[in-house]
């Protein structure tokens, strides 16, 4: 079966090729931390990345998705850039941009599944919530971080995710299930009562 769905397609693509560069990013990261608990956390993050980007590839080679060679070149550029910047940056700054990456990481894999719905195909809902809620529990791990941070209210006016800005809508304390989860990312503005 073959996909008439540009934009899911491309999403695909991109996320696939995006899991590399979260993976490298969080390669400097773990070295750059001093502390075991923290370096075991982000090693167990980047082990998930690679996870996600295998079930990614699964499901493109199912509908004859080719990986794209720009997304690939792209995003390991700068994955590698995110490696090496961490050893230079400080303890802070790698913590909150994972976060913040991590938080609009969640909506991708849910609008992975909203776009295969719209195409009648529920077969990868549970795969792809999964991912999502994943990729939620990593938002919240580097959020846990540094929420006492003297710098986050000053890098959330900025960069508008921390305390008080999400870039998804999820709550895990809600526990969702499958069935649900349309609800999730189908609006732009999201608050943070989902990062606690």
């Amino acid at each position: 079966m073959s996909l008439k769905h540009p934009a899911l397609i491309k999403l695909l693509q991109m996320a696939y090729s995006a899991e590399k560069a979260a993976a490298y990013a969080y390669q400097g990261h773990a070295n750059c931390v001093k502390k075991d608990e923290e370096k075991k956390a982000i090693k167990q993050i980047e082990i998930d990345e690679w996870n996600h980007r295998a079930e990614v590839l699964s499901v493109m080679k199912e509908y004859g998705i080719p990986i794209s060679k720009y997304y690939e070149f792209r995003f390991e550029i700068i994955g590698k850039i995110i490696c090496y910047s961490c050893y230079v940056i400080g303890w802070f700054m790698p913590f909150y941009f994972a976060g913040r990456l991590e938080s609009g990481n969640v909506c991708e894999y849910f609008h992975i599944k909203h776009y295969f719905n719209e195409l009648g195909v529920t077969k990868h809902n549970q795969l792809f919530y999964d991912m999502g809620i994943k990729e939620k529990e990593h938002e919240v791990y580097f959020y846990e971080q540094i929420k006492n941070h003297r710098l986050l209210p000053f890098f959330e006016k900025i960069f508008s995710w921390g305390a008080i800005k999400s870039l998804n809508d999820i709550d895990l304390k809600k526990n969702i299930p499958v069935s649900d989860a349309n609800l999730y990312c189908k609006n732009k503005s999201y608050n943070s009562t989902s990062n606690t």
